[in-house]
């Protein structure tokens, strides 16, 4: 019997922005260019990574935005435009393919479950050539980021998946919340849009590059 700490997980929940996709560079250029307009200092990555959180109101407002002067709806939106207008630069993660084959072959289900509005997630799987991978993919209806909780119930509700033997994969502690609130196990990476030391302190395990993954679910 195989005791590797999530090899008993049949049913894997992908995260997509910072997960599978590196879009980590498209999300700094993007948030760097509304504070330029509004005269606010930019961020370094090391920053952003410290920073960044769900729901992103509350990132915004610790990047320096003022939401008593404009609306975070604004904001959301010019900030959709320009990644929108970028986000095709960027690439898959290292390994993610490698991974998302790997579970397949070895039997495991696989959906993505994503803050990101539904038709243009929808749209950016299909254009990296995955979308074979996925029983489904859930988006949310908007592009205002607020969380995915409520989405990430349904998706279990969806597809019947058993909450023992399901894990979330993803890069934030928004994605350990909701494993933790959905009673779900969680695996986070290093690689995306947090801090290791931050994923640390969720309590999840941990690893630093999807390459790693076949060392977790053996």
């Amino acid at each position: 019997m195989n005791n590797l700490p999530l090899s008993h997980c049949r049913n894997i929940i992908w995260d997509w922005n910072g997960t599978l996709l590196n879009d980590l560079g498209v999300c700094v250029d993007s948030i760097n260019l509304l504070l330029g307009r509004r005269n606010i200092p930019v961020l370094d990555v090391e920053r952003y990574l410290d920073i960044f959180t769900f729901p992103v109101k509350d990132y915004y407002t610790r990047a320096g935005f003022d939401f008593s002067g404009e609306s975070f709806e604004t904001v959301a939106v010019e900030f959709m435009d320009h990644y929108l207008e970028h986000v095709r630069k960027s690439g898959l993660h290292a390994g993610a393919k490698s991974a998302l084959n790997w579970f397949r072959v070895s039997g495991r289900n696989q959906i993505i479950l994503s803050a990101m509005e539904h038709n243009e997630l929808v749209k950016l799987v299909n254009e990296h050539g995955i979308g074979e991978f996925f029983s489904h993919i859930f988006g949310i209806d908007d592009h205002l980021a607020h969380g995915k909780l409520a989405l990430a119930s349904s998706a279990i509700q969806k597809t019947g998946f058993k909450s023992e033997e399901t894990c979330l994969i993803g890069d934030t502690l928004h994605d350990a919340e909701v494993a933790s609130a959905l009673g779900i196990n969680c695996l986070l990476i290093a690689d995306g849009h947090q801090s290791e030391f931050r994923l640390k302190t969720s309590g999840y395990p941990v690893i630093r590059s999807l390459e790693e993954i076949k060392k977790v679910f053996g």
